[in-house]
């Protein structure tokens, strides 16, 4: 049986994507990224909207360029080999090119209860659209949050409206871009 954790990267106000859409501000410095791969190692399932994939679908096939570091091809590797579910009513089956790729018009929480009871290891939900019902529900056993020190002034939530949380901090991390990692559990 596996877990089920939420990560996002966000403003110190609490946004994923600013008012415009805009989330390039969170790409993440090299010894940030480095600790996404290394955390790859515990997931086994992403679950992900249709916006999150289409972002995500560019770790399937390296640029034509050949620019991508050791760093970017190990995660390239990793990303491949999970069990993705793509929560989208728009996408078709078509438009999800890779294997290990299974998409679902609307996941209830009995969908997301029963993905993570057959789940190997860590189930990854990811997007706050797609996290919300899980965190209302109080489904999520980690939240793990890379906080950008950078104010957006408003945007896409992290987390959503009238989610009630009491958590308590378990790891914590500082980069040297000043990025600051928090991990959290339910009491």
């Amino acid at each position: 049986m596996g877990t089920l954790s939420y990560t996002a990267t966000i403003s110190l106000d609490g946004f994923v994507a600013d008012e415009d859409g805009d989330f390039q501000w969170a790409a993440p410095y090299e010894d940030v990224f480095a600790f996404h791969v290394d955390r790859m190692k515990e997931v086994s399932t992403e679950i992900l909207g249709r916006n999150t994939y289409l972002l995500m679908k560019y770790w399937e096939s390296e640029p034509d360029d050949g620019s991508w570091s050791d760093a970017e091809h190990e995660f390239a590797r990793r990303w491949l080999e999970l069990e993705r579910v793509v929560v989208s009513s728009t996408l078709t089956p078509e438009d999800l090119g890779a294997k290990r790729i299974r998409l679902v018009r609307d996941l209830s929480l009995t969908q997301l209860e029963q993905i993570v009871e057959q789940a190997s290891g860590e189930v990854e939900i990811f997007g706050p659209t797609t996290a919300s019902a899980a965190i209302r529900a109080g489904l999520v056993n980690d939240f793990r949050f890379f906080t950008v020190p950078l104010v957006t002034g408003g945007g896409l939530r992290a987390l959503p409206e009238g989610a009630h949380l009491d958590l308590h901090l378990v790891e914590h991390r500082i980069f040297t871009n000043g990025t600051v990692y928090h991990r959290y559990q339910p009491h």
